[in-house]
């Protein structure tokens, strides 16, 4: 495998865990890039169904090295739960998650200060924000007053970055009618931090260098979509970091060159959680089934998700600023019981056709071009080779992929580890 990237493809919630999770089997290291726990995996496996936010997919396997990434923003008391978790459901111990020096630290006031700004925000400029944090945390790692996982292992420099910092903070936190925090309380919320972690913060880039020269098998996974990135995505709908693969070389510390594969994760029909435009969202029966069916709830917040028809034109879009080489299609399943299936091939804004995909604002005024598939009408759950597929199956995963320009190595018709065909 040497390096693989396992990204998303649209809005985010494609599937990419349970992806991750049959990658990370022939992983010897998977490195979660970027992102914090705003977002999850679900990951079905013999031990159980887990939510993953903030772990890296290969926790499972015990002889995989598992490094949240330098591009992250941690929230230690997330995490602590989140190993709990798996510890008590699984009956085993989880050693085998380490923490990158350089990943930035959520502190208590980002998720105070993350609901109190999008609560001032009018309903058709909310983000849509999980309120975990996300946002103010790498906003103060771009303004470079952030706190790093590092830093609490020296309890003198902590102490001089809070009281730097925090003055500002509590003025924000005033402003807003909040709690503010003394520098006591934080050092004594890191210590308990330290306590638990200290022993797994580590500098990540040697042993990854390492790893990378030697050939080991290493599987980066991020969070999100390319349609939620920073700088490409649905700005200002936007998360604050880059879910992409060259995300994934900054956040993972390794050299594009070192890539052999990027793994394109897609649903069968779409998804999408938060604000912004969504070209392709389904209002009626059709969108309300692909919730019920897909189970289309977010793992973090249980949000209600956006739903609608495959969109081609951003899909096509992320292949290309991807470098997808391999792609992933996730519940083709969901399907089963459509007549007609819908996908969108180009869109109209302002009586003028486009076939690429514009910035946000003439997003917002796209209307769909769709073209219909006859659906199979049975069971493809079972299947677990691409001979088992119904004819009318093959050929919409056929379409897609002559669309796209992508070979679609994995088919999902299931959330079980088996009901994955590989072609």
């Amino acid at each position: 495998m040497s390096v693989t990237t396992v990204v998303g493809i649209q809005w985010g919630d494609e599937g990419k865990g349970r992806i991750v999770d049959y990658l990370a089997s022939q992983a010897e290291m998977v490195i979660r890039f970027q992102g914090g726990d705003n977002a999850g995996h679900t990951v079905i496996n013999d031990l159980g169904k887990f939510g993953l936010h903030i772990i890296p997919s290969g926790v499972f396997n015990s002889e995989t090295m598992n490094i949240v990434g330098a591009g992250t923003v941690v929230n230690f008391d997330t995490m602590a739960s989140e190993i709990d978790h798996i510890q008590s459901v699984s009956g085993r111990s989880v050693d085998n998650v380490f923490i990158d020096r350089r990943a930035h630290l959520i502190m208590p006031y980002h998720q105070l200060l993350d609901g109190a700004e999008e609560g001032k925000r009018s309903d058709d400029q909310k983000i849509g924000t999980t309120k975990r944090g996300i946002g103010p945390c790498y906003s103060d790692k771009a303004s470079r007053v952030g706190l790093r996982a590092g830093d609490i292992l020296d309890e003198d420099w902590l102490r001089k970055r809070l009281e730097l910092l925090l003055p500002k903070k509590n003025r924000d936190l005033e402003y807003y009618g909040l709690r503010t925090f003394t520098v006591d309380e934080l050092v004594a919320k890191c210590a308990a931090w330290r306590e638990r972690f200290g022993s797994y913060i580590i500098d990540s880039q040697p042993v990854v260098r390492e790893a990378v020269e030697n050939g080991r098998n290493i599987l980066l996974e991020g969070q999100l979509g390319i349609m939620r990135d920073n700088d490409w995505g649905i700005y200002p709908y936007s998360t604050s970091s880059n879910p992409t693969t060259a995300g994934a070389c900054n956040g993972a510390g390794i050299p594009p060159r070192a890539i052999d594969k990027v793994v394109g994760v897609i649903k069968a029909y779409s998804t999408s959680v938060g604000g912004g435009p969504y070209m392709t969202e389904l209002f009626d029966e059709d969108g309300e089934k692909l919730r019920t069916i897909g189970g289309e709830f977010g793992v973090t917040t249980g949000r209600p998700r956006r739903c609608g028809w495959l969109d081609l034109v951003a899909a096509d879009y992320a292949c290309y600023m991807n470098g997808v080489s391999d792609l992933a299609l996730t519940k083709l399943d969901v399907l089963d019981s459509f007549e007609k299936i819908r996908v969108c091939t180009g869109y109209m804004i302002d009586g003028e056709y486009y076939n690429h995909l514009p910035d946000t604002l003439y997003q917002e005024r796209a209307k769909p071009i769709y073209e219909d598939f006859e659906g199979w009408m049975c069971d493809t759950s079972k299947c677990r080779r691409w001979e088992e597929l119904p004819a009318k199956a093959q050929s919409y995963i056929l379409e897609i992929e002559k669309r796209l320009g992508v070979h679609i190595t994995y088919i999902s018709v299931g959330p079980e580890r088996d009901q994955l065909i590989v072609r």
